[in-house]
């Protein structure tokens, strides 16, 4: 502001109209202040009470009769005469036989009234021991003898199971027999061959002899051990056993005997 005075050409104004702004803007405050000083009054006032007289309505006034009418005079018509409709008869009634007669009544059967059932007396403590114990010995009694069943079962089976392995081996063995018998006779039929009997033999004497041979049949060794009481005799039969080697095999091989005692008659065939 002091600049602006200090310029020259610029001088201060006055203003006019700041006045009535004023006092306009005042007025205007005053309206809105006195509109809600009186809207707050009229809602606070409490509402006035409206009193109502009822009336009952007047009654309705009664109707006039309405004029009476008087009808025409209408001319009378004679009905037509309607023919004569024939009833229908009736039909004859037949009378049936009374044929069924009434059953009579069964007589209702008589209701019993059941017995009532004795009160059952209270067992007492020791008889209630004494049937545990009873049935404690029964149950007992029961395992053992079904023990003693299985055993018994088992027995029968096991003596059942070693009379079939019995019987097997005696078969088995009796097999073996005869294979064996039948290896020894093709032996002997063998040595007979190749053996030259020396003269003056009396009788079928029997010479034994420890033989040892190899898995081919061929002859190691051959012992006396038995002598026939001829001396020639056992000698031929010693070189006729080493001249058959080697000696027949069996024909199960199971059956084959490393050593072997054999048992010979000069005249086996004959005598023997």
């Amino acid at each position: 502001m002091n600049e602006a005075l200090a310029v020259p050409g610029f001088e201060e104004r006055s203003e006019p109209g700041l006045g009535r702004s004023i006092a306009l803007a005042a007025a205007v405050h005053l309206v809105l202040f006195a509109i809600l000083f009186l809207g707050v009054r009229w809602q606070s006032r409490p509402p006035e009470a409206v009193s109502v007289e009822l009336w009952s309505a007047p009654p309705a006034p009664e109707p006039s009769p309405p004029p009476k009418v008087v009808p025409a005079p209408q001319p009378k018509v004679e009905p037509k005469p309607q023919p004569k409709v024939e009833e229908p008869k009736p039909e004859p009634r037949i009378e049936k036989p009374d044929i069924a007669q009434k059953e009579k009544p069964k007589p209702k059967p008589e209701v019993k009234p059941k017995p009532k059932p004795e009160p059952k007396p209270k067992p007492n403590p020791k008889q209630l021991e004494e049937q545990a114990r009873a049935q404690e010995q029964k149950q007992l009694e029961e395992q053992l003898h079904r023990e003693l069943a299985r055993e018994r079962s088992a027995l029968a089976v096991a003596r059942e199971q070693q009379l079939i392995r019995d019987q097997l081996a005696q078969a088995t063995a009796a097999a073996n027999a005869r294979a064996l018998a039948d290896w020894v006779d093709k032996v002997r039929a063998k040595i007979r061959s190749n053996i030259v009997l020396p003269p003056g033999i009396n009788g079928n004497p029997e010479a034994q002899f420890d033989v040892v041979q190899l898995p081919t049949g061929d002859v190691l060794t051959v012992t006396l051990k038995k002598s026939s009481g001829n001396a020639a005799l056992d000698d031929a039969i010693i070189r006729a056993i080493r001249k058959s080697s080697p000696l027949p095999k069996p024909e199960d091989p199971s059956l084959f005997h490393r050593n072997f005692t054999l048992h010979y008659w000069p005249f086996e065939d004959k005598d023997r």
